[in-house]
């Protein structure tokens, strides 16, 4: 496999001041706000994408980038602890990628966001794709300066997935419903989990999706307003 040239990284040290600071969260605001600022300026839509692990975060965005690169100016930033994996996969797609390595942090931060947007040409591009890392707690208390904020889950994780992973719902403003196909063979029920995020955040547009086939991709643009 080819090396993956563009890799944002961690430097010794730096995490640890960002995030460990005494008011770590208000920090991570501050460079949040900045963040927004500077992609605001350049006329950027940035869509920060979280979930767990396998939910489908990197396929629900090449199926949105396959839609969408004939009508906006794409780049995408993906988050791993250390692999460049599913960055190429994203990179197929000719569009810009910048590969964030957190090394031992389960999320993204504002900082490293901040790093990563100097990589780009930000005059060049309308939409920028942040796909964090895969977790569940974590990414919900770190925002990165995005305009929305998608999580995306699947049926695969089981009926109860929604109300034992609360926090990260509350400020969503899409939430995903991913792998439908399987819901009968898992014995999930897509409309329990539809409720369940709505309990929990009245306003968060649920989509379901079929990332395998694109089933559910012009709905997920419809509630991102693309």
């Amino acid at each position: 496999m080819t090396k993956f040239k563009d890799v944002v990284k961690t430097e010794e040290g730096e995490v640890f001041d960002v995030e460990l600071e005494k008011n770590v969260l208000e920090a991570n605001r501050k460079l949040a706000q900045e963040n927004r600022a500077l992609l605001q300026k350049h006329g950027v839509k940035a869509i920060d994408v979280m979930g767990a692990i396998g939910a489908g975060k990197t396929s629900l965005i090449e199926k949105l980038i396959e839609k969408l690169k004939n009508r906006y100016r794409i780049a995408a930033f993906k988050g791993d602890l250390t692999t460049t994996i599913d960055a190429e996969m994203l990179s197929r797609h000719k569009v810009e990628v910048v590969a964030i390595n957190t090394g031992k942090e389960c999320h993204l931060d504002a900082n490293l966001v901040k790093k990563a947007l100097q990589r780009l040409k930000l005059d060049s591009l309308d939409l920028l794709f942040i796909e964090n890392v895969g977790n569940l707690i974590c990414p919900a208390e770190f925002p990165l300066g995005s305009d929305k904020r998608i999580v995306v889950i699947s049926v695969t994780e089981g009926p109860f997935m929604v109300v034992k992973h609360p926090f990260i719902f509350m400020d969503a403003d899409v939430v995903v419903i991913n792998k439908i196909d399987l819901a009968s063979a898992m014995n999930v029920d897509v409309k329990s989990l539809e409720t369940d995020v709505k309990k929990i955040n009245p306003r968060a547009r649920v989509v379901t999706t079929n990332c395998r086939t694109g089933e559910g991709i012009d709905a997920v643009m419809a509630a991102l307003g693309l």
